[in-house]
């Protein structure tokens, strides 16, 4: 049995949930996706978009998501380019990019959910869309639940196509090998090792899981038989309400996060008991010292960072205890991660002079980038791969 979901107050239990992703397996199924196939979605932060996360997962697939930010012609580039099958998409968006072209996709809409309060959710477009799907594109919901659960069992995970900009060009595309047993084993091992997760945790996530490490925080938490409270969007003062009312364990914020949290006026942030928390996961990009001391005095030594990327995994891990000792530290290579500081020969440097960072992350499956090769090979020396970030 997986987890529960609690979304705007309401809980989905475990039971329910796991039918849920099932039902979503069996209409992709039903759509023809087979192993390696992607699933295109453009989804805000809710059950369903977990749920479809998890039904991809389960068939094999690839879940590409695409950021709900996006401008009309850069959703289709990726759609195009990811060679999707299938285009799962919230109805607030759709309204949003009239012009967007679902050509050659199996396309569904998700019709707004009674208690959805989005900025850009409106009565007129719940009422144009309703429950029967809109713009020719039936509703993801009303299919879900017209549906039985498939009961097939389990593929080998591929993991997430994320689009990844880097600093030029087009966004590019990574696509993942499957994941051997043993790989899956010891991804799901560095999830625990990294964020913290344990059995019976109550998790926050707020941030969008279009990005890589709040989806893989929801998907690995939802895989722990944990109680995942889902958030469409970051609120400082609530995150302080959910974490006093619920009691929460664990969550993932960014640094932004912590630096509006800590912008709270010290009335408010003294109203709420957090001494619940246990581990607080921080990922995507480096935290500034002061703002890391400042949420390590105010919620305890429960802050942890890790330095990683859509590619490559994670690759540190850096408790609180070390960012007080070494400010501006990316932690120590987890367990198995080989990790070097090269020149532009690709000669290992000495201590505290400044490299490239290459790495191996044998946890996980190999990668390339869609139609770009020559990029995926130029990133490799000796059996590391960088990204071109830079450390000592």
């Amino acid at each position: 049995m997986g987890s529960a979901i609690v979304f705007h107050g309401e809980r989905i239990a475990p039971e329910v949930f796991d039918d849920d992703i099932a039902r979503a397996a069996a209409v992709l199924q039903g759509a023809g996706i087979t192993p390696g196939d992607v699933v295109a979605l453009m989804m805000r932060n809710r059950p369903d978009t977990l749920a479809l996360l998890l039904a991809v997962r389960r068939l094999g697939a690839q879940w590409c998501p695409v950021n709900w930010h996006f401008k009309t012609e850069e959703v289709a580039y990726i759609l195009g380019d990811s060679g999707a099958k299938v285009f799962v998409i919230d109805g607030d968006l759709l309204a949003a990019m009239p012009d967007l072209s679902l050509a050659g996709l199996q396309a569904w809409v998700v019709p707004p959910a009674a208690s959805q309060t989005t900025a850009k959710t409106t009565a007129q477009t719940a009422a144009q869309i309703g429950t029967d799907g809109a713009a020719g594109m039936p509703s993801w919901t009303a299919v879900c639940e017209a549906t039985a659960p498939t009961r097939d069992p389990a593929q080998a995970p591929r993991g997430a196509m994320f689009y990844t900009s880097g600093t030029t060009g087009r966004p590019k595309g990574i696509r993942r090998a499957a994941a051997t047993p043993e790989q899956a084993a010891r991804g799901l091992a560095v999830l625990r090792h990294v964020l913290g997760f344990e059995g019976g945790m109550r998790a926050l996530v707020s941030a969008p899981m279009y990005h890589s490490a709040p989806n893989s925080f929801a998907i690995g938490a939802a895989q722990e038989g944990t109680e995942l409270y889902i958030e469409e969007r970051f609120d400082a003062e609530r995150t302080l309400q959910l974490i006093a009312e619920h009691r929460l364990t664990h969550a993932y914020l960014v640094p932004t996060m912590y630096v509006r949290l800590l912008r709270l006026p010290a009335e408010v942030r003294s109203r709420y008991d957090l001494s619940s928390m246990r581990f607080v996961s921080s990922t995507g990009s480096p935290c500034p010292p002061d703002v890391k001391r400042a949420m390590i005095a105010w919620w305890g030594p429960v802050i942890h960072e890790a330095y990683g990327s859509s590619e490559l995994g994670y690759m540190t891990r850096l408790s609180s205890e070390e960012a007080l000792r070494k400010p501006g530290s990316a932690g120590m290579p987890l367990p198995g991660v080989q990790l070097a500081i090269l020149d532009d020969d690709g000669k290992a440097l000495p201590q505290g002079q400044a490299g490239s960072i290459y790495v191996h992350q044998p946890a996980y499956a190999d990668f390339s980038y869609i139609g770009n090769d020559a990029a995926r090979q130029r990133m490799e020396r000796h059996g590391l791969k960088t990204l071109g970030d830079v450390g000592y």
